[in-house]
């Protein structure tokens, strides 16, 4: 049925996918098996070996012997036993050699059959466990087709399939087929009915920027700065809190870089998006005047920790900036602090006085 030129194939396949030849090997012998027993009505156990050797399979029924009768064709008597093997005993399984001298056409067909889909199996495995081990990762991506709205793309060097839902998509993106773009891993979902893994990917999460800031600046990458939080409006507005616990190091110079090339390398990946890279602090009242970045018009503050909001003052010519184009400067400051923001123009707040600033 098999040949050395099989073993030499699979050889190949095991080193060009990384595969364990063992586990692959094994996986066809329990295939070979099943369609053994389905194509030639064994009720016996029957376990396949492939001899390299040879380049033949190899089949054997096994039988556990018992003591009385037998229950089941699964099972031999000890008398039994030891008419095939004296020195038998109860718990002992006696195989038996049921290779046939030819395999039928149909059988052979099947055979085959089962090898290629065993070892489709294992790559599919091993490129789904490969993809798992990436998720919350940035890989390369080709748009392959769009439809109904929905990106699919191949996974550079892994053959899988990427899918980004119009959540994951940012609106003021165009994607073509042959586009080659970087995208998040957010998960990664087992195949079904024999379908290969399908990988959601994204462009619009935050932590797509997230992992481009790390590719950008090593202080990140190793730990030495770390991002308390991050936020985002895809194709509008991200805001990331960075802070450091080694006062040598300034963490938002790290994440700008020299004459701004590290942030400017984010912002083109991101098409011209706007990123506000802010100094986290553990004071509150100044994490949320930095969180409404770029404003400084922050007149007056009041913060009810217990609640979890915040009544934020603003010079009258401000509030717009304060606010934000459909409110989504204070939105994401509000996310990026955990504190529920009002942002009123100083006119507008008649008990305002400068000990709201204390």
């Amino acid at each position: 049925m098999v040949n050395k030129e099989f073993f030499l194939a699979l050889d190949a396949i095991c080193r060009e996918r990384r595969l364990d030849k063992a586990l692959i090997i094994a996986s066809i012998e329990a295939g070979l098996a099943s369609a053994y027993k389905k194509e030639l009505g064994e009720s016996r156990e029957v376990r396949a070996k492939l001899n390299e050797e040879t380049g033949r399979v190899e089949f054997f029924a096994y039988q556990t012997v018992v003591e009385g009768e037998p229950q089941a064709d699964s099972e031999l008597s000890l008398e039994e036993a030891q008419d095939i093997k004296p020195d038998a005993k109860i718990g002992d399984i006696i195989g038996d050699d049921i290779t046939p001298k030819e395999l039928s056409r149909i059988a052979a067909q099947t055979g085959k059959q089962v090898i290629t889909q065993r070892i489709n199996e294992a790559i599919r495995e091993q490129t789904a466990a490969e993809m798992n081990d990436k998720e919350g990762e940035l890989v390369l991506a080709t748009v392959r087709r769009i439809e109904n709205n929905v990106v699919y793309v191949e996974i550079i060097n892994s053959q899988m399939e990427g899918v980004m839902n119009m959540m994951d998509q940012v609106r003021t993106e165009t994607y073509n087929v042959g586009d080659k773009l970087r995208v998040y891993v957010k998960k990664v979902r087992e195949g079904i009915n024999g379908r290969n893994a399908q990988v959601v990917v994204s462009r619009s999460c935050a932590g797509f920027v997230k992992k481009l800031f790390e590719i950008e600046v090593p202080e990140l990458r190793s730990g030495l700065v770390k991002v308390k939080s991050i936020v985002r409006e895809a194709g509008n507005r991200t805001k990331m809190a960075v802070y450091t616990e080694d006062p040598n190091i300034d963490p938002l110079a790290a994440c700008i870089g020299p004459r701004g090339e590290r942030v400017n390398n984010v912002v083109n990946e991101l098409n011209g998006e706007k990123v506000d890279v802010i100094l986290y602090t553990s004071n509150l009242r100044e994490y949320i005047i930095r969180a409404l970045n770029p404003l400084k018009s922050v007149v007056g503050l009041r913060v009810d920790e217990e609640a979890g909001k915040a009544r934020v003052i603003v010079a009258d010519d401000k509030l717009s900036l304060a606010i934000g184009k459909g409110g989504m400067n204070a939105r994401l400051a509000a996310k990026l602090t955990g504190i529920k923001l009002d942002i009123v123009a100083k006119s507008a707040d008649p008990t305002f006085n400068n000990d709201d600033n204390d």
